[in-house]
């Protein structure tokens, strides 16, 4: 049987695109329309979420990831407001008679490097529009908060947003609404980022000099993202420079990082390429117990930009990074991202936008174990397109549209031996192949002056694809429940199938609805409500235990199911004192069925048959979150509390089972009760700025002995029910100052001293707790593991 969709499918995709069709002809009208594109006026960088506003007509839109805006509004003269964070406010009194183009260029707040910014009051919440449970971060507040040697990080800035932690200090990823760092979907220009992290948690991937643009998805989530079960983080790069030829960088106590961008062609061609890399390696060479030791990361951002003409746009972009970890030549560890993507943006009318994206995406992650004569590889492929079309129909209805299709490569693990008289044989690990098709449409529809709706379907389709032998198993149960030890095992396979190239070996596809709703008590206070269904169709592998955790994807199968997500969220949101000062209150509540779980003692690495060693589950999170911002003056940042639950289940599956914790709801590892954040930046004046940051999180749930049996006369410790007990409560007290010399106004280089301090009163978070045995005393004992005490730290940053 080859591949090729069922007809009921086909039936499916005709149904979603004859309701776009009615869609069209049912709200289309015709009226003058005003596009453009909107730039910044020094290097032509496009901005996204650019806010143009019609203040008489009580009316407005924003630029999209592109830069590209339009909206029809009634023919005569009328006040447009155009702000954006960071610049300086358009106002202008247009006259339109036509339909009209009108390309704008916005001047930033401030020339200084840090781009500081005052009296900006653009971190006003949008009260018009359905979006909610959405978190937006410009570069230049991210680059203003104290962050761990001195390294201005992406992923640490958003764990000061309510309803984001992570697992504690050195953890990899981040949490959203209790969910597991492998159901975000990350992308650097739409390009899918699979482990965010370098030196396994301490930095993040993204370089922050290439960053343009950031925006988190915590529900509420458009109908064109898809494939991950709890959030949406979308990063986009800058275009580089196509005026002037640009230099940036910083120079830190661990890494260093530069940037160079400008045009080809002037106005036409801009290129940018930017590298980052630690050294921080070199000094462990100093000492004689660490000279064979080593941990280190670099990185390379790159992205050309074609402006074809004023209806066409090419865009190349690219990432590569690595890190590497060694001890003492008998174990070492590669793993990194490397993407492209090639993107053409097409202007069929003032009205209709579209982006076709051709993106390739790899994560390769490897271990050479020396000690014991053998390399491990292993990794994920995939190749993707996607074609959007964004429809501005009226002011009052837009439809956005568009297809997806990617292909995937599993590569579980190839095993080879290290040398010559390693006793290892070679080995291939199952590859697996899998197909993920999908359409979409998306309508937002301003119903009345105060109600507001945004509405959409997303039709996902998965293929677990051969060529690949598959296990069989009596009843269809990989694993065994053994009653008389109360245990899960391993069941025995009872043979094998093999599937060729392409042929189905599982198929599942998916209706997920999206919907918001925003009504508009005045111009300053709204009530939003939203619901979406998100499905996860693959699974990550991952043994945190480990010092070096496992990162093995796998798809949807005969035995492992897709994750699917329902999650629903209601929310308050005032502006008060005309923006000055912001309020957001939301509750959530969220289910995904189909969460993995393993079983006691699994054993992950090199295993051929993962369906043995897991269960599914569901899980469960809810919670109230609170953020209070002050936009406004010298002293700004914002306060965000978040309180929640995040609990999993894994009930046995016949009345004889116990499942895990005897099938009741326990906590999940993302657990925190409580989570308490505050950032604040302070301007003092043109050379110092000052900033602090605050975070308090219940510890994450572990589990604890709760007794010991003897062995040979050695006390082992026992373990109870999984995840009763916590770590003690995290938190820590981050400062920093940031002095830029007066001198900056009068010269081209211009530079800046950023200084800080991670944990300032120095306190001993635990990463984790082992028990052990005392050999004087033969007392058990609990050993806290510590990863960072104070640090201080300095860094420059200039750009010339």
């Amino acid at each position: 049987m080859q591949f090729k969709y069922p007809k009921m499918i086909t039936k499916k995709i005709n149904f979603l695109f004859i309701v776009f069709l009615i869609s069209i002809t049912a709200f289309a009208q015709e009226k003058f329309t005003l596009s453009g594109i909107i730039t910044d006026v020094k290097n032509n960088e496009t901005l996204i979420g650019v806010n143009l506003y019609f203040p008489d007509l009580k009316m407005g839109t924003t630029t999209n990831e592109y830069g590209f805006y339009s909206i029809s509004v009634p023919k005569g003269n009328q006040n447009l407001i155009i702000s954006y964070l960071g610049y300086q406010n358009i106002e202008k009194s247009i006259s339109l008679t036509k339909n009209s183009k009108m390309n704008w260029a916005l001047t930033e707040n401030g020339e200084i490097l840090n781009e500081v910014i005052v009296n900006t009051n653009q971190g006003r919440t949008n009260t018009r529009t359905p979006e909610m449970s959405v978190n937006k971060l410009s570069m230049a507040t991210i680059k203003k908060m104290p962050v761990v040697l001195g390294e201005v990080d992406v992923i640490k800035s958003i764990l000061l947003l309510p309803g984001v932690t992570n697992a504690g200090e050195g953890a990899s990823g981040f949490n959203v609404r209790g969910g597991g760092a492998d159901q975000n979907l990350i992308l650097l220009d739409e390009a899918t980022i699979y482990n965010s992290s370098h030196v396994f948690g301490f930095f993040s991937v993204f370089n922050p000099d290439a960053i343009k643009d950031l925006k988190l998805y915590k529900g509420g989530i458009p109908s064109r993202f898809g494939g991950r079960a709890s959030s949406v983080l979308d990063i986009y790069q800058k275009d580089g420079n196509s005026k002037d030829f640009h230099m940036n960088g910083g120079i830190g106590l661990i890494s260093s990082r530069l940037l160079a961008e400008g045009p080809i062609v002037k106005d036409r061609v801009s290129f940018l390429i930017g590298g980052r890399a630690s050294y921080a390696h070199l000094f462990l060479k100093l000492s004689e117990d660490q000279k064979n030791n080593t941990a280190y990361f670099y990185d390379l951002n790159t992205k050309l930009n074609y402006k074809i003409n004023d209806r066409n746009n090419l865009y190349l972009s690219g990432y590569f990074g690595r890190d590497v970890f060694a001890i003492n030549k008998s174990f070492s560890n590669t793993y990194g991202n490397s993407t492209l993507n090639l993107r053409w943006n097409h202007l069929f009318s003032d009205k209709l936008f579209s982006n076709l994206s051709v993106i390739y995406s790899d994560y390769y992650y490897g271990l050479d174990l020396d000690f014991v004569g053998f390399n491990w590889d292993s990794g994920i492929k995939n190749y993707n397109i996607k074609y959007d079309f964004k429809h501005y129909i009226s002011d009052n209805f837009k439809l956005n549209y568009g297809t997806n299709a990617i292909y995937y490569n599993f590569n579980p693990g190839t095993i080879k031996p290290s040398s010559p008289e390693s006793g290892i044989n070679r080995d291939q690990l199952d590859k697996k192949y899998a197909f993920e098709p999908s359409v979409y449409i998306e309508a937002e529809n301003k119903l009345t002056k105060k109600l507001s709706v945004n509405y959409g379907l997303r039709y996902s389709l998965f293929y677990r694809l051969g060529n690949s032998t598959i296990n069989l198993y009596d009843n269809n149960n990989p694993v065994f429940f053994n009653s008389d030890f109360q245990i899960y095992e391993k069941a025995t396979p009872t043979g094998t199938k093999y599937y060729n190239k392409n042929q189905i070996i599982k198929s599942f596809d998916n209706f997920e609805p999206r919907f918001a709703v925003s009504y508009q008590l005045n111009e300053d206070l709204a009530i939003k409500a939203s619901y979406n269904r998100m499905v996860q169709y693959l699974q990550l592998i991952s043994n945190t235990a480990s010092p070096t955790p496992l990162d093995v994807w796998m798809p949807s199968d005969n035995y492992i199911k897709p994750q699917i997500a329902d999650q629903v969220a209601i929310g308050y949101f005032k502006n008060i004192r005309n923006g000055d000062y912001s309020l957001e209150i939301e509750s959530f509540y969220k289910k995904i069925q189909n969460r993995m779980d393993y079983i006691d003692g699994a054993d992950l690495i090199a295993n051929e048959a993962i369906e043995q060693v897991v269960l599914n589950g569901r899980m469960r999170s809810y919670g109230l979150e609170f953020l209070l911002k002050k936009n406004e003056g010298r002293f700004n940042g914002w306060v965000s509390y978040t309180l929640s639950r995040s609990e999993q289940q894994t009930p046995g599956r016949t009345s004889e089972e116990t499942g895990i914790n005897y099938g009741k709801w326990y906590s999940s590892a993302y657990d925190k009760t409580h989570n308490l954040a505050i950032t604040s930046a302070y301007h003092l004046n043109e050379k110092w700025d000052f900033g602090a940051n605050f975070i308090l999180q219940s510890g994450q749930p572990v589990t604890y002995p709760d007794g010991k049996y003897n062995y040979l006369g050695v006390d082992v410790p026992s373990y109870g029910l999984r995840n009763r007990n916590r770590l003690p409560a995290f938190h820590h007290l981050d400062i920093s100052a940031t002095l830029t010399p007066s001198k900056n106004k009068d010269r081209n280089w211009k530079g800046e001293w950023v200084f800080s301090i991670y944990n300032l009163y120095n306190r001993k978070n635990a990463a984790s707790m082992t028990f052990r045995q005392n050999t004087d005393t033969a007392a058990n004992e609990a050993i806290k593991t510590s990863i960072f005490g104070i640090v201080p730290a300095v860094s420059y940053n200039f750009k010339f």
